[in-house]
């Protein structure tokens, strides 16, 4: 029972990458230019949202909440197409 456990736990573990070769981001460094390749990095990290993501988990946020600051972005995006529009 033991090895049928083990054995489906590990066909099911998603952290397993041995299957699926490279994962996650990977930015090639070329002719030593180490800074060229970290700032390819940071843009791929940036596009890709992994830092908002961390640092929207850092702490729970009720529903309610989430809708509300979703409803206020709204009204900021609508107020500043607005404003441009009348610049114009």
């Amino acid at each position: 029972m033991t090895s049928y456990n083990n054995s489906y736990r590990n066909k099911n573990n998603r952290n397993d990458f041995s299957q699926t070769g490279k994962s996650g981001l990977t930015v090639e460094v070329r002719n030593g230019q180490f800074e060229r390749a970290l700032r390819k990095f940071k843009k791929k990290v940036q596009e890709a949202g992994i830092i908002q993501e961390v640092r929207d988990r850092k702490a729970y946020v009720k529903p309610s909440e989430i809708k509300r600051k979703a409803k206020d972005a709204g009204k900021k995006r609508w107020y500043r197409k607005m404003k441009m529009q009348e610049l114009e």
